[in-house]
C-alpha cells in the first residue's frame, strides 16, 4: 500500500494527556539524571532526545510538574496533544509523513511529528485540535 492508502486504513487515537515539550543543556540533563524522583512515571508516553546539542524531553503535565522546579532555564512549550496514528508502518513505507503533513499544512496547523519504531505520532497546540480532527477525519478510517 501506498502512504494514502495506508492513512486511509489508520485510526487516530487522541491521547488525553496534555503535553510539554522541555529543552535543556546536556549539563542540566546530567544534574536530571543525578535525582531518580524526576524521572517520568512510565505511565504515560514520554520522549528524551539528544541531539548534541541540548536535550529534549516530552512529558506530560504531571511527569513536568514534578520536574519543573528542576529546569528552571529550560525552554519549555506547553499545552500539546498527542496524536498516535494507530497502523504499524514498515521501514519501505516512503511519504507517510508528507502526505499528513501536506493535509495539515493545508489546513494552517502546525505540527511537532515523532516516530516510534512502528507507529508515527504528531504533536498538536491544544487550541489546533478541533481543527486537526476536521482536516483529517476525510483522510483516515476513524478517529478517537
Amino acid at each position: 500500500m501506498n502512504a494514502e492508502q495506508l492513512l486511509r486504513n489508520s485510526r487516530v487515537i487522541v491521547g488525553p494527556e496534555t503535553y510539554s515539550l522541555v529543552a535543556v543543556p546536556y549539563d542540566e540533563w546530567q544534574k536530571l539524571l543525578a535525582s531518580p524522583e524526576l524521572s517520568p512515571r512510565l505511565t504515560s508516553p514520554f520522549m528524551i532526545f539528544y541531539d548534541g546539542r541540548e536535550v529534549t524531553m516530552l512529558l506530560d503535565d504531571t511527569d513536568f510538574g514534578t520536574m519543573r522546579h528542576a529546569v528552571r532555564d529550560a525552554k519549555i512549550e506547553r499545552a500539546f496533544r498527542m496524536l498516535t496514528f494507530d497502523i504499524q508502518l514498515d521501514f519501505s513505507v516512503v511519504g507517510f509523513m508528507a502526505v499528513v503533513s501536506r493535509i495539515l499544512a493545508e489546513a494552517d496547523v502546525s505540527i511537532v511529528a515523532l516516530s516510534a519504531f512502528s507507529r508515527d505520532h504528531l504533536l498538536i497546540k491544544q487550541d489546533d485540535l478541533a481543527k486537526t480532527l476536521k482536516a483529517l477525519g476525510p483522510f483516515v478510517a476513524e478517529l478517537c
